[in-house]
């Protein structure tokens, strides 16, 4: 028998092994997804080979030798995870859509695989793919693709109309569709929202759309709805609440039944769709969108709340008697019933990728505590960490990941889920101790996360905890169990949104606080994370003067300064927002943003998706919004844009009566008009004042911007909007020099732009296209670019570069975003 020394180093030992097996997997999950390409098959599966002979080398060594062996475990942990993830990687890209079959008509046989997402433009669903055809003959797709089918939803007996229609789709229906698909692409930008990365991790391959036009042949519903019980489950309760709740009629105006009606189905259901743009504004100014959507924080204080009430009525059935209730203590069956409620919430919610990650934590704390292994709370933490990344290694990449784990940690630090929430007092005494620990815990959280927060969105909420403390137990106590029963009496769903009324009121009101909602800008990694180490610290049970060690540790992120241009020089950033101009010009101490982008549909536009991030991360205040013409795919984003920066000038050539001159009227652009920043000239070159009174096609109407820096590099940057050949020919004939260093690309390279002699006079060294990938104007023309190729001139396009950045300091040279943030799911463009 081993002596308790023995044991206990042998416990030691293992209890490192252990952690650098754990700290290992995590390592290589890291390592592996920051490659920009993937390697062979042989040589990851040479990662793994040398992985095992690594473990049989820790195997055969003694017990006494152990502690050395730790750091071989980790390097042999991190090996397998990198082998592991790799393969997976090789196998997930070799479904690639042909580039041959990008843009042509398929006809596709398969199944509706999700509940669709509807919006006002049409459909959104996941379609997973029987069969495929071009021209009569069989081809391979990809398994899994997301399409969109564009138009009004018609009812049953309006699927033999013209096809504006698009019919109504339910989960588990085999689908005929004829769709045209192109490779996953999506917008690439600094501080931006990785689309093609989010595609990969849901198996998506190729996205597309259903050709349902007069000449189209009609998409068939092949076969009704055969499996898929809970999407179909979840689509049908959706619909009866957006009906119930949603539908005409005074008392649904007087309780904006719209509006409430898609918080309550984002409750039941997880589709965050079907709430309003406004309300999501809301939320997150008030630091409360996690209670409104299905989140990893959602769904453990789900869990926390489903494990109290368990432990309250399995005491209550045990003094009635009930031997299963008495075998079976009271904290275990809280434990398991929590965990349980919890996955059939998420199960129902929509099973996604946050849900999944949050399911597989408390699992793993649930087993470790079931199993009576004493680890301490971060050991736990690191294995549910590993097991997470195991089964989803490019979470790592997600926001959603860290602040559910981040969040989830501190609360088990604090009291593990499972542990008794009652004592021996009276029920009202049980039930206030229970409020009161909910309501200490969400504060906890909100706290520790603020630093998260900063660091991963460059926001965070200022009334975010009295917000919390009033929202968190009426959503949890009052909404959400209201909304829930709806189920199974639909008149609860209208209760519910009663309920919400007074708390949208409140937080309206937080909201309009003039400082609700603090930004920063974009920190590099160590300063993240010092701050989130920092704000962890603060809030554990430790004395006081061990938590203020935590302070120096947030202040970098609190006081880090966004590096500018120096004096006399200039930064030009050309977004990434498909086919649409969207530049951001940056000198020492101004800020002028040239064009918005296009709105993308009714409820999105490249302002709120592009713009207002990116200007937010580098910490910008806009001084003028310079709008070149009216044309959508120009000034989509404007409203968002002037939203967030109310004190920006507005500078355009829009007419008088255009809509965008009631939310702020502008200031004309004209020829002639000058002014200086930072020693940097601006000059606007066209249009002329006599133009607004004649009758000029909108794209010859474009506010053409001259930015000239000063000092040894004065580099000069064109920016010339969708002028055609006619209006290049006016400026010509009028300017002396017109050369330029970089050329904004005159109508994204249409056919009726750059002319040869509008290219002689400016003589760029590079020309910037933003263009739409595989966009339906053909842009750039390639008669075009050949024009430019003939000059020598470097011409960059969007598709392939994803943001374009600038500078006056190297006018010869161009940073495009795909090639600095490239990782392999990327599409080359």
């Amino acid at each position: 028998m081993r002596s308790p020394p023995e044991r206990n180093y042998r416990a030691r030992i293992a209890a490192r092994l252990l952690l650098a097996l754990l700290a290992g997997w995590a390592a290589g999950t890291a390592l592996q997804i920051q490659q920009t390409a993937l390697w062979s098959q042989v040589a990851y599966t040479g990662c793994l080979a040398g992985a095992l002979m690594g473990v049989l080398c820790v195997l055969g060594t003694s017990w006494r030798q152990r502690p050395l062996s730790a750091l071989l475990l980790l390097v042999v942990s991190a090996a397998a995870a990198f082998g592991t993830i790799g393969l997976r990687a090789n196998s997930m890209q070799s479904e690639t859509l042909d580039p041959a079959l990008e843009g042509v008509d398929l006809v596709l046989t398969g199944t509706i695989d999700a509940m669709p997402q509807k919006n006002k433009a049409g459909q959104r669903f996941r379609f997973e793919v029987d069969s495929a055809h071009w021209r009569g003959e069989p081809v391979k797709v990809p398994g899994m693709l997301q399409l969109a089918w564009y138009g009004s939803v018609s009812t049953e007996a309006e699927t033999d109309k013209p096809q504006s229609f698009s019919a109504e789709l339910w989960a588990g229906e085999r689908w005929q569709f004829t769709v045209r698909l192109k490779a996953p692409h999506g917008s690439l930008n600094p501080h931006g929202f990785d689309y093609e990365l989010w595609l990969w991790e849901q198996g998506v391959r190729a996205t597309g759309y259903v050709r349902a036009g007069r000449k189209d042949t009609l998409p068939r519903r092949l076969q009704a709805s055969t499996g898929h019980w809970i999407e179909r489950a979840r689509q049908s309760v959706r619909g009866r609440i957006l009906e119930r709740v949603g539908g005409s009629g005074e008392a649904t105006q007087a309780l904006d039944g719209r509006r409430f009606a898609g918080i309550v189905a984002a409750l039941v259901t997880g589709d965050q769709n079907v709430i309003e743009r406004a309300d999501w504004d809301v939320f997150r100014a008030t630091g409360v969108a996690h209670l409104m959507s299905i989140s990893g924080l959602h769904i453990t204080m789900f869990a926390w709340l489903a494990s109290g009430l368990i432990a309250l009525l399995w005491k209550r059935t045990a003094l009635w008697g009930w031997r299963w209730c008495v075998w079976l203590p009271a904290p275990t069956a809280a434990l398991i019933g929590g965990v349980a409620m919890a996955a059939l919430y998420a199960l129902f919610s929509g099973w996604g990728v946050p849900a999944q990650r949050t399911i597989l934590m408390l699992s793993t704390f649930g087993c470790l505590r079931l199993l009576g292994v004493g680890w301490p709370w971060w050991m736990t933490w690191l294995l549910a960490c590993a097991a997470v990344l195991a089964l989803d290694p490019w979470a790592l990449l997600q926001a959603g990941f860290w602040l559910s784990f981040v969040a989830v940690g501190v609360l088990f630090a604090a009291n593990p889920v499972g542990t008794p929430v009652v004592g021996p007092q009276a029920p009202r005494e049980k039930v206030r101790g229970f409020l009161v620990k909910l309501l200490r815990e969400q504060g906890v959280v909100t706290l520790a996360l603020t630093p998260l927060s900063l660091m991963i969105f460059g926001q965070a909420s200022v009334v975010g905890l009295p917000a919390n403390l009033l929202a968190i137990p009426w959503v949890t106590l009052v909404v959400t169990p209201l909304a829930m029963a709806g189920v199974v009496w639909a008149p609860l769903w209208s209760a519910a949104a009663w309920s919400l009324r007074p708390m949208a009121w409140l937080l309206e009101w937080f909201a309009s606080w003039p400082f609700a909602s603090v930004s920063m800008v974009a920190v590099p990694v160590w300063v993240g994370a010092a701050a989130i180490a920092g704000g962890v610290l603060m809030v554990m049970r430790w004395p006081w003067a061990w938590r203020m060690v935590g302070l120096p540790l947030v202040l970098p992120l609190l006081l880090w300064q966004a590096p500018r241009p120096m004096h006399g020089a200039f930064e030009l950033l050309a977004a990434d927002v498909g086919q649409g101009n969207a530049l951001l010009i940056r000198t020492a101490e101004h800020t002028l943003v040239y064009d918005t982008g296009p709105k993308f549909s009714l409820e999105s536009d490249a302002g709120d998706r592009v713009l207002v991030p990116l200007l937010r991360a580098l910490g910008e205040r806009v001084d003028i919004l310079l709008l070149s013409h009216r044309d959508a795919d120009h000034i989509g984003g404007a409203r968002s844009v002037m939203a967030m920066h109310p004190g920006a000038a507005l500078v355009s050539s829009v007419e008088d009566d255009h809509p965008l001159q009631r939310a702020r009227v502008s200031m004309r652009c004209q020829a002639g008009q000058r002014w200086e920043w930072d020693g940097v000239e601006f000059e606007i070159l066209h249009p002329l004042a006599e133009s607004y009174h004649a009758s000029e096609r909108s794209n010859n109407m474009s506010c053409v911007l001259r930015i000239r820096a000063s000092g040894e590099h004065a580099a000069v940057a064109l920016l010339a909007g969708d002028i055609e050949a006619k209006a290049e020919a006016a400026l010509v004939a009028r300017e002396e020099n017109l050369r330029a260093d970089v050329l904004l690309v005159p109508h994204h390279g249409s056919k009726t732009s750059s002319s040869a002699s509008f290219l002689d006079a400016v003589q760029p060294r590079l020309g910037l296209v933003q263009s739409g990938y595989r966009n339906r104007f053909g842009h750039p023309a390639p008669h075009v670019l050949a024009r430019y190729v003939e000059r020598g001139i470097r011409v960059v396009d969007s598709p392939t570069c994803g943001a374009m950045h600038w500078t006056s300091l190297k006018p010869a040279a161009i940073r495009c975003e795909r090639e600095t943030a490239a990782r392999y799911w990327h599409h080359p463009g």
